[in-house]
């Protein structure tokens, strides 16, 4: 490439001219495959690597800062390092691929890069960062410092020539050749993202840009030598840190704080390797040339500790390495505790390693705020501890362990797990966007192609699950023949103990010599306080199996008891913590049955709670209903045995009847439906429609109906347990818990104006859930509908054959038809309704209904189930 063809770049018509071929280049380049992209990336650093000695010549010949011969390691490190670091990373199209969770990521370039170099590294830097845009398929223009721009526009020029001689598109790498601050600024405010590396002014004037800045802050790196240390690694690294091309990387140590045991060994060793620790006045001499009018002396900068010591009118030896101050003072106002950039180093003695980190601290804050600090300490044994300590202690990005800090922070030569750069970002604490070395991923977009999955689902069942007439006796054995159960702890009603509906229970655990307690103080509708005295008594007793035996409140209380039985620290706040997904929740729900074993033993086929992981407590002193919804409260054994439920009355049948058939409905159209609770929920619908009207009216003298309801209750229950529920419930649960109607009662006046609203095939909101994918409530029903026997042709024929199927059997088993029938008043009602449909929108069985409800919805279903009147825009027709 011919340097005639290049733009000199002197203003701001000259910078405009630049840019818009920066973008034409980079538009071409952005095609490139990544193929070509390494092609250009390889030759770029190759020929950056040839260059390195006439670089780094240029470069301290200019600027009049450093060694020669440590450029020659910075632009080595730049371009083979650099190269080395990516040269197997993609950086276009598809960069990865998940099949499985259909995931793939994009790499797209980020367009045009402003690269602000600083003088210290003028060549090295613009090096690495043109290489950097090479690899990721952007244009770069380079703005360099003034004191530095012949030798930065000179390495991107070799930098440019290689990559053009590879394919690359002429002008994707430019840079002004005049740098003046209004040309840098214009730069900046064009370009698409800012790469800046220079002094606090320059960086923060890259973040007030208005556009996208990757920059450094200063560096004030404290170094801590333990008295667990190797004094010989420690010194000797830090002087081949500090000494590494004056002084000028920002990572270089500023200062060091030697604790009190290893203090004189520490001078001694600096002193024996050919530093010079200042005398007082001395000290005082030097502080003069640090700081003038209270900021860095630009003049120090770089040069040799014996040029800094003639400048202060020091004496010092030929060769002497670094000027140490012996201080104590961490505050600004010591000129000895700032970033120095030269060989001039502060030395702190501390008594203890909490005053070392102390001191350190400062320092830090002070003015290297995010970038690198250094501890030497052995990293066995107890000073092991203080490398945590440090660690957490340390508000830095990079956290140095017995390594020099310029050559250890810059990556991958002391750790060969540390990225590899020249920019070393500093983290919010230095006002920066990335505490990161950074790297190619800076310089790209990543896109997220994201297609459609299904999340794995479950099926979960007890353990043990015993049906049939008579089976509980037979299935109580196991406590003894094979779970080796010594102490049962009996949860139950005092209905259900006072009329002997327990004794098959107690007969059997006498017989098989299992001792026992009952607890029967359980009350409908179970409260916090009476699960906390069962719980007491359960300490009390110390059982290894619990009995829980009655209906839903009996097992609700019972597992509720069994939780602070086992974890008496639980929060029910936090357990009854609303989630989307009961696998993603917040709250990770303790470890049940550690203690003792839970068995289900349900007295009234309804709830289904013997194979379900739900419960309800309420407080008694807020009136606050905390629903647990866990698998870890899935009781490990159920026995169903509808010899216990023959005696059930009337009323509590026909209540329980039409919650588990509630149960099979809304698992059926849950937005968590799966085939296999598909398959429950249909032959549930089934059995109920077959026994419930039998089961109703002649109680235990129709066993086989009585046991049909039995095991109807428990098949839904199991189909709720996986699939959920639906808004019915949430409004049954407020209805009964503002106006204490039975739940049963509760969801047989509301299921079928939930159906009906459910119906609707262009909801205003839809339920979400990944394998729902698109609204079809109203066919699920029909589907339903017809597998259960009932008539019509057409989807909305079929719905309202289901819904007066419903409504005939809450008829049968003498269910009114309306909420204001059960003796709810008008004015107590609707004095409610806001609050009742806002704590109903907000119930966790909500999230899983096919229709998604506003609360305004919720409210008018209230209103059209106290009055008996349908909504026509909800008719399923």
């Amino acid at each position: 490439m011919d340097e005639k063809k290049n733009e000199i770049v002197a203003d701001g018509e000259g910078l405009s001219r630049v840019l818009a071929k920066a973008r034409e280049a980079q538009k071409a380049y952005a095609g490139f495959s990544q193929e070509q992209v390494d092609a250009i990336f390889f030759a770029a650093a190759r020929a950056a690597n040839k260059a390195r000695i006439p670089l780094a010549r240029l470069a301290v010949e200019e600027t009049g800062m450093g060694v020669m011969e440590d450029k020659v390691i910075k632009n080595h490190f730049a371009s083979e390092y650099v190269y080395n670091a990516y040269r197997n990373v993609k950086t276009c199209g598809v960069i990865s691929r998940d099949e499985s969770g259909g995931l793939k990521t994009i790499a797209e370039p980020v367009g045009v890069v402003a690269a602000v170099i600083p003088t210290t590294n003028p060549t090295s830097t613009a090096i690495f960062k043109t290489l950097l845009a090479l690899k990721t398929r952007n244009a770069v223009i380079i703005s360099p410092h003034p004191r530095a721009k012949k030798c930065t526009v000179e390495a991107a020029r070799v930098v440019l020539e290689a990559a053009v001689a590879a394919g690359a598109p002429d002008g994707v790498i430019a840079w002004i050749d005049e740098p003046a601050i209004e040309l840098t600024n214009t730069l900046m405010s064009e370009a698409d993202v800012i790469l800046a590396t220079g002094g606090p002014g320059m960086v923060k004037a890259a973040y007030s840009s208005g556009k996208p800045a990757i920059g450094v802050g200063s560096g004030n790196t404290p170094v801590v030598i333990d008295d667990s240390a190797s004094i010989p690694l420690a010194v000797n690294s830090i002087i081949h840190s500090k000494t590494f091309d004056n002084g000028m990387i920002c990572a270089s140590e500023q200062s060091v704080v030697a604790l009190d045991g290893v203090y004189e060994d520490v001078k001694k060793e600096f002193v024996k390797r050919g530093c010079h620790l200042l005398k007082k006045d001395e000290a005082d001499k030097i502080r003069a040339v640090i700081i003038v009018n209270g900021a860095l002396n630009a003049k120090i900068v770089g040069q040799s500790a014996g040029k800094i010591a003639e400048m202060a009118g020091v004496h010092v030896k030929e060769g002497t390495k670094i000027l140490i101050g012996e201080v104590e003072s961490t505050d600004k106002s010591e000129a000895f505790a700032h970033e120095k950039l030269s060989p001039v180093l502060a030395l702190y003695r501390a008594k203890t390693f909490a005053s070392a980190l102390d001191k350190a601290d400062v320092l830090v804050k002070e003015g290297g705020y995010g970038h690198t600090s250094v501890l030497y300490a052995n990293t066995d044994g107890a000073a092991a501890e203080k490398i945590r300590i440090f660690g957490e202690r340390m508000k830095t990005g990079r956290t140095l362990i017995n390594m020099p800090a310029s050559h250890g922070a810059i990556g991958d030569l002391y750790n060969f797990r540390m990225t590899p750069s020249l920019t070393l970002g500093c983290g919010s604490w230095g006002g920066n966007s990335t505490s990161e070395n950074v790297g190619v991923k800076h310089l790209l977009n990543i896109k997220t192609v994201a297609e459609r999955r299904k999340n794995m689902l479950w099926f979960r069942t007890p353990e043990k699950v015993y049906i049939k007439r008579g089976c509980l006796p037979v299935a109580l054995d196991e406590l003894k023949f094979a779970l080796g159960k010594k102490k049962a702890f009996i949860v139950t009603d005092s209905f259900l103990y006072k009329s002997g509906a327990t004794a098959p229970v107690t007969a059997r655990l006498d017989e098989l010599g299992v001792t026992y307690n009952v607890f029967y103080n359980v009350q409908p509708d179970p409260t916090l306080s009476c699960a906390k005295e069962g719980a007491a008594a359960l300490r009390a007793f110390g059982p290894d199996v619990i009995i829980a035996f009655g209906g839903g409140s009996a097992m609700d209380c019972a597992k509720i008891m069994w939780v602070l039985y086992e974890h008496p620290e639980a929060d029910f706040a936090d357990m009854a913590m609303r989630f989307c997904d009961i696998r993603k929740r917040v709250y990770t729900f303790p470890k049940m049955g550690e203690k003792a074993y839970f068995i289900a033993i349900p007295t009234s086929a309804g709830t289904g709670s013997e194979v379900t992981p739900f419960a309800v407590i309420t407080d008694g002193d807020t009136g606050q209903k905390y629903p647990l919804a866990d698998y870890e409260l899935l009781p490990d054994m159920a026995i169903v045995d509808a010899d216990v439920m023959a005696s059930a009355p009337k009323g509590l049948t026909a209540a329980s009847g039409i919650d588990a058939l509630t149960h099979a409905l809304e698992a059926y159209a849950s937005v968590m439906a799966t085939d296999y609770t598909d398959a429950l929920a249909l032959q549930a619908v089934k059995l109920i429609f077959k026994h419930l009207p039998a089961a109703y009216k002649q109680g235990g003298e129709n066993m086989e109906s009585r046991e049909g309801m039995a095991n109807a209750a428990s098949i839904a229950g199991m189909a709720f347990a996986n699939a959920f529920l639906g808004v019915c419930h949430s409004m049954a649960h407020k209805l009964g818990a503002f106006h204490h109607l039975p739940h049963g009662i509760a969801n047989a006046l509301l299921i079928g104006e939930v159906m009906r609203f459910n119906c609707c095939e262009a909801p205003p909101k839809m339920g979400t859930f990944p394998q729902y994918e698109y609204p079809r409530a109203k066919s699920r029903y029909a589907q339903l509908s017809a597998e259960a026997g009932f008539g019509g042709k057409t989807d909305g024929e079929k719905v309202d054959s289901l819904i007066a199927a419903i409504d005939k059997l809450k008829n049968d088993v003498d269910i009114k038809p309306c909420i204001q029938d059960y003796g709810v008043s008008e004015s107590a009602f609707l004095s409610t309704l806001d609050a009742m449909s806002e704590a109903a929108f907000d119930d966790q069985c909500t999230g899983a209904n096919p229709r998604y409800p506003l609360i305004s919805e919720i409210k008018q279903m209230y209103l059209n189930a106290y009055y008996g009147k349908t909504d026509g825009k909800w008719t399923a027709v």
